[in-house]
């Protein structure tokens, strides 16, 4: 005799979850970087009315160093595993050591708004890093609008340093190219560790040759202990080697890097800001036109699918 169950079957439970919007944390944090970013020429342009080229670039590698290792060991972070060490190597080479030597050298004798030239093209520059190293492939619109972006910043720039170029141009091309470099291995890193730490290793395993270096530099440039230097030494250290990189990686880790340079595509623009704020410099007219289509071209990299 069959016997029928009397239990019947559930029928499946549908779950509705709301979808959220993505990325728009990691969209925040790389903003924020980007802020933090446009003050370094500024800063570095008040260290240099205290400090000598090298000595600024080597005392705020050991700071940042310093501020870094403090939170490393306050919070017993273990060292990295040894496959991530040639990347945080490329990172240091590129960020830590440089970026800020490059463009610190060519400051000697550009101005801030020349200067942004490099930042105009970095954004570009690090997505193509990332499609050679990580093999993304942006859309046809993502390119679009990033190489109308970087035409539009470059342009502006160009005019507003009277279209000449420099001694210093050379210099910020090669600091245009390792710190591509120096954002795509670390923003490759922010996948598998904090962000925080990928900076922080990188200027730890610097320690070695930023103190030496700063010794030395301290013993053959005169300095002169001003308001501006001071801040702006502070500002490079803390705010651009240290703090600005530490919410940089982590955005680019949310969103992907090259969605999250696009956002670099701003960076000019602000540089130039506090460049007048700050340094006294004048802007054109073309400013708030140069800015209202740098700002359409970075909606249409962040709305993009690769």
């Amino acid at each position: 005799m069959r016997v029928q169950s009397s239990a019947t079957t559930a029928p499946p439970i549908a779950v509705t979850t709301r979808r959220q919007r993505p990325g728009l944390g990691g969209t925040f944090q790389a903003g924020l970087g980007v802020v933090a970013f446009s003050l370094t020429f500024p800063a570095t342009a008040w260290g240099l009315e205290g400090f000598g080229p090298w000595t600024l670039v080597a005392v705020r590698s050991v700071l940042a160093a310093a501020l870094a290792g403090c939170c490393l060991l306050a919070l017993r972070v273990p060292p990295p595993a040894r496959r991530h060490w040639p990347g945080l190597a490329v990172v240091a080479a590129g960020v830590v050591l440089g970026f800020p030597l490059l463009t610190t050298l060519a400051l000697r004798t550009s101005t801030t708004a020349h200067a942004a030239v490099v930042v105009g093209l970095l954004p570009l520059t690090t997505a193509l890093f990332s499609a050679l190293r990580m093999g993304t492939r942006p859309s046809r619109t993502f390119w679009a609008a990033a190489l109308a972006g970087a035409a539009a910043v470059l342009a502006f720039t160009v005019r507003q340093s009277g279209g000449a170029l420099t001694a210093a141009d050379g210099c910020l091309a090669a600091a245009l190219v390792v710190c591509a470099a120096g954002y795509t291995e670390g923003g490759r890193l922010a996948r598998v560790m904090p962000g925080w730490q990928v900076i922080g290793w990188a200027l730890v395993l610097c320690v070695p040759l930023t103190v030496p270096a700063a010794v030395l530099a301290l013993s053959a440039e005169p300095v002169h202990l001003t308001g501006h230097g001071v801040a702006g030494l502070l500002w490079v250290a803390a705010g651009s080697q240290f703090l600005g990189l530490v919410v940089w990686y982590r955005g680019m880790a949310a969103v992907g890097i090259p969605r999250a340079s696009q956002l670099q595509l701003a960076q000019p623009l602000l540089t130039l800001v506090w460049s007048v704020l700050l340094l006294g410099e004048h802007l054109t007219a073309a400013a708030p036109l140069t800015a209202a289509a740098v700002l359409v071209c970075i909606a249409v990299t962040q709305r993009s699918r690769s």
